[in-house]
């Protein structure tokens, strides 16, 4: 069923902000970008350049699925947006999720290193293909089972579209999917993605300065 957006009844928590740069919380429901239409123009960015009038057009270092809760770090200028985006790419951030999977987690931690690749006949959707697939390295940590669900710990050295979501539904992942997830899993009415991007540590991008954050999950 069609679902229109409407994230009016959300807000965005600031969590650090200087001069160059501002960290918030975005909370699951709400865009990173804009989305394609005018219907879809209400996101974190539009919401920080509207806080910080200096802010650039483009200030995203990163993002966030609408369905994931969490950190987000944006540029306020367009060298510290390089620097951060920079930091991104060459997989010098720290970054940690938490999720509720449906279903027992076997083990209590390990490695899912499992390629994808966009499924070309069903966008946004993300496949396994060990020819085509881009690398894909996810450690995880098993925190709790109970009634049964696994609450989980990811630690996300790359971070491909879908990563985790395909990692913990796959049969070659985890083969559970996380609660909530109505692309790899199923999802009831009114029920979140219960997944959750809690930790961040990246270097400030003018002072070098080490920045860390964290902020543990509504769910």
């Amino acid at each position: 069923m069609f679902e229109t957006y409407d994230a009016s009844h959300l807000s965005i928590d600031v969590l650090y902000a200087d001069e160059h740069c501002v960290v918030v919380y975005k909370p699951a429901g709400l865009l990173s970008v804009p989305g394609k239409g005018p219907e879809k123009a209400d996101c974190v960015v539009s919401r920080v350049r509207e806080m910080f009038p200096g802010c650039i057009e483009h200030p995203e270092a990163h993002r966030l699925d609408m369905s994931t809760s969490g950190i987000l770090i944006l540029g306020l200028t367009t060298e510290a947006k390089r620097d951060l985006s920079t930091e991104f790419r060459e997989r010098r951030v720290g970054k940690k999720y938490e999720a509720i999977l449906d279903g027992e987690v076997r083990g209590d931690s390990g490695t899912i290193d499992l390629p994808l690749r966009l499924d070309w006949f069903n966008s946004p959707i993300r496949i396994y293909d060990p020819l085509q697939g881009k690398r894909c390295l996810t450690l995880w940590e098993k925190l709790d089972y109970s009634d049964g669900q696994t609450r989980m710990s990811f630690d996300l050295v790359t971070g491909r579209t879908h990563q985790l979501r395909v990692h913990s539904s796959h049969k070659f992942g985890l083969g559970c999917p996380i609660v909530g997830d109505n692309l790899y899993g199923t999802r009831n009415p009114g029920e979140r993605l219960m997944l959750h991007s809690r930790y961040l540590k990246i270097a400030h991008p003018t002072s070098g300065e080490t920045l860390e954050f964290d902020r543990a999950p509504d769910f």
